[in-house]
């Protein structure tokens, strides 16, 4: 092996140990993200009393209101861009909803277990290398199929094998929507106002969508 080779491939593992480590300035901001989502988790849960008693002829719709709960992990590895951003922001998020109480009890921890690990996988498909919109949209999708599949196992237990096809099939498209799309244009007006300019995703204003 040539010493200018060996040199190259030494700075390309340099560069994307970077590029993977968390600084200090990285676990602050996606703490702050988890912090100010759980809240919104939280008035989410408050809200859902309304959307059970509104398809109650056919309880499986209730899934197109989940993708709010997957909001966190999207948008925290948006902004981060590092491995494990999803998961924790989600983690976050989800003991901040548990702590300020609701009728979920704290089993919105491991919702948002599930839920984090459903987001993360979106990313790391593409090695933490693409945060455009269609990586966002399958990031939501996938975190949804996480939450719709762990709600059949641990709420909708009773349910008809149809009934529970249909809610994981409207929570991928809940979570692909609300927490993919939305996290991705929040993202970029978040960069537009220099909010981000210490953090990787500093440049999301201007990247392409696709």
């Amino acid at each position: 092996m040539s010493k200018s080779f060996a040199g190259e491939s030494a700075a390309q593992e340099t560069q994307k140990s970077k590029k993977s480590t968390w600084r200090v300035v990285d676990i602050v901001v996606v703490s702050v993200l988890g912090v100010a989502v759980g809240v919104i988790f939280w008035l989410w849960s408050a809200g859902y009393g309304v959307v059970s008693a509104l398809t109650v002829a056919f309880p499986p719709l209730g899934a197109l209101y989940g993708g709010g709960w997957l909001i966190a992990g999207v948008l925290g590895a948006l902004v981060i861009r590092k491995p494990g951003a999803a998961l924790y922001c989600e983690l976050i998020a989800a003991t901040v909803e548990g702590l300020l109480g609701t009728h979920f009890g704290f089993t919105v921890l491991l919702s948002g277990l599930v839920q984090g690990l459903g987001a993360e996988l979106g990313f790391a498909i593409f090695r933490y290398r693409k945060f455009n919109l269609p990586v966002a949209l399958l990031a939501g999708a996938l975190a949804g199929l996480a939450m719709g599949i762990n709600d059949s196992i641990v709420w909708n237990v009773a349910w008809a094998f149809e009934w529970k096809a249909v809610y994981v099939l409207l929570a991928m498209v809940s979570g692909a929507v609300i927490a993919g799309l939305i996290s991705w244009l929040a993202v970029r007006g978040l960069a537009r106002t220099g909010a981000l300019a210490s953090l990787p995703s500093r440049g999301a204003a201007t990247e392409r969508a696709v």
